[in-house]
């Protein structure tokens, strides 16, 4: 019990989790064989092994505003949307960590130099594909100019007005929105979440560890659920790498739950445990930790074997309950392949 206490303080606090291994509850096999078994055609392979720009796919994009509120923009070099513009953006290279892969974008697509401060928020597409979305603010540099084009990009500027240009995508529309509203915010008036930078550890596999809290009735304390499988921990799952992540949750949720699941939401991410690895690793998974809230009393949510309850001092419960509140969490959007923009 002391070590899920102190695994949820670590996580609000955005720091690792301390565990003797790393833990995987429901494998792809698992999962396959819970489809074998209500007669559907198993479509997913058993066996999954992350590979950079093989397999998988781990995107940044920087969000940086200047004083006047103006977004930094960079125009496209590339062939298939020259001229058009769009956030400084990219594919995470081998041996690199979330914070490295975008201040080396910012650079080489604009010329400013970044200091990354906060993760803003986490998308993610068919299991394989995620964008992390990341702020912070500019240190220096030399902002580039249609002198100094090269393949990276055509040049960069600070912008006012996105209706002036012509994108590459308007999925960057809600990304900039989130920045400009955690850049303005008012602690004193609505309080958003701390600051959240990427965890750099390596993983083998694509895991999703969930934070399931409940209330129990009897004294309005918060629960976590735990996994009794080995040593007791919070419960993982492996991420399903064709499916989206809501079908890779709903899954899980079944097998700990059964088929009349509880009401619950997934409320946004208390972490993003990455690191790649070089070009002859094998570490390009990665664990997201996702609070997923009940939204019924204890008393009234049976479990399957092998999972259960474990009660959180009060002033744990309370903290934990505080990131449910409106923008005290980093989301976490899933998006349709149709509309992915590598």
């Amino acid at each position: 019990m002391d070590s899920i206490e102190g695994n949820i303080r670590l996580l609000l606090q955005g720091k690792e989790v301390e565990e003797s291994q790393d833990f995987c509850d429901f494998t792809l096999q698992d999962q396959n064989e819970v489809t074998a078994a209500k007669g559907v055609a198993v479509s997913t392979p058993g066996e999954f092994t992350p590979e950079l720009r093989e397999n998988v796919c781990f995107i940044v994009a920087a969000v940086l505003l200047n004083s006047e509120g103006h977004v930094l923009m960079m125009q496209e070099a590339k062939s298939s949307c020259a001229g058009k513009w769009y956030l400084p953006a990219g594919r995470m290279e081998a041996g690199e960590t979330i914070v490295e892969a975008a201040k080396r974008e910012v650079l080489e697509e604009t010329g400013m130099e970044a200091e990354i401060t906060t993760l803003l928020m986490v998308e993610s597409a068919a299991g394989s594909w995620f964008r992390f979305v990341v702020t912070g603010n500019v240190l220096g540099g030399t902002l580039k100019t249609p002198a100094c084009a090269d393949k990276e990009s055509l040049q960069a500027k600070w912008v006012d007005n996105l209706g002036e240009l012509s994108l590459r995508g308007n999925d960057i529309y809600p990304l900039i929105h989130r920045a400009k509203q955690y850049w303005e915010r008012q602690e004193d008036v609505e309080p958003w979440h701390p600051a959240l930078m990427p965890v750099d550890k390596p993983h083998t596999k694509l895991l999703l560890r969930l934070v399931i809290a409940i209330r129990k009735r009897v004294n309005n304390r918060v629960c976590v659920l735990t996994s009794d499988k080995t040593a007791t921990h919070l419960p993982v799952t492996e991420i399903n790498p064709v499916r989206s992540l809501h079908s890779t949750l709903r899954k899980y949720m079944t097998e700990i739950f059964g088929s009349d699941l509880p009401p619950h939401r997934p409320q946004g991410i208390l972490s993003t445990e990455l690191m790649t690895s070089n070009p002859s690793g094998t570490h390009d998974g990665a664990c997201l930790t996702l609070l997923v809230p009940i939204r019924k009393a204890l008393e009234e949510v049976p479990l399957i074997d092998k999972y259960s309850w474990v009660e959180l001092p009060k002033q744990l419960g309370e903290e934990l309950l505080n990131r449910m509140a409106k923008n005290m969490i980093v989301p976490l959007n899933v998006i349709r392949v149709s509309t992915l923009i590598n």
